[in-house]
């Protein structure tokens, strides 16, 4: 997420931290900090006019071009917008809170026009569409199969039965030195599956499914 260091650190007129999750284009969410960030500035929601405070605030990766006539525009991709509202509403339902909690930075900020973020989006569907997730209207996700056509298992971290010789084949085309392949599916393993499924165009969920056993078939191991 490249605007990740300036949402941790602040800028030279804005203290850090400056929101609480940062949410990048691959549909990554970022835990930047707990408690205050300075993210929403002046406005009003519901009667609360300390957004800073009170919201928790989620800065969305985007070039901030909403016009798709002007040079740099980039449209949100589904990955992002799909984690954006699943990730809105598992927020309010810990919180206890309905769709109607949230809001757009355009629809907080005062003087009105003073924002025009997120782009694009229409806040009226995306909380009805935060509403569905809530209450289970909304299609479920599909699962993610649990072997892919060469009979390999859908491998993750912490899951029990993760075969080690699978394991170990993931992490040498992953790249790890020989003293880090152990067949143990830990931490290190995930992040770095997480960036191969990245660079390869993959939902970045660290999981070892049909579509990332394909991508990996494709990586020679060296001698």
């Amino acid at each position: 997420m490249p605007s990740l260091g300036v949402l941790k650190n602040g800028r030279a007129d804005l203290a850090r931290p400056l929101a609480q999750l940062g949410l990048g284009r691959d549909g990554t969410f970022y835990v930047i900090a707990a408690g205050r960030a300075n993210h929403a500035g002046r406005g009003e929601w519901k009667g609360i006019t300390d957004g800073n405070g009170s919201f928790i605030g989620i800065e969305a990766e985007s070039t901030g071009i909403g016009d798709p006539t002007k040079p740099g525009f980039e449209p949100w991709p589904e990955v992002q917008l799909d984690a954006y509202r699943r990730g809105v509403a598992a927020i309010l339902a810990h919180l206890g809170q309905d769709a109607g909690m949230c809001c757009g930075h355009k629809e907080y900020a005062l003087p009105k026009g003073r924002k025009s973020d997120p782009h694009t989006l229409d806040m009226e569907r995306f909380r009805s569409e935060v509403a569905a997730l809530m209450s289970g209207a909304a299609a479920p996700v599909p699962s993610i199969p649990r072997k892919d056509a060469e009979d390999r298992p859908t491998i993750r971290r912490g899951a029990t039965g993760n075969p080690i010789f699978l394991v170990k084949e993931v992490q040498r085309k992953l790249g790890f030195g020989a003293q880090q392949v152990d067949g143990a599916f830990g931490p290190l393993t995930e992040a770095a599956m997480r960036r191969f499924q990245r660079a390869h165009g993959l939902v970045p969920d660290g999981i070892v499914g049909p579509r990332t056993w394909k991508a990996l078939d494709t990586v020679a191991i060296g001698p």
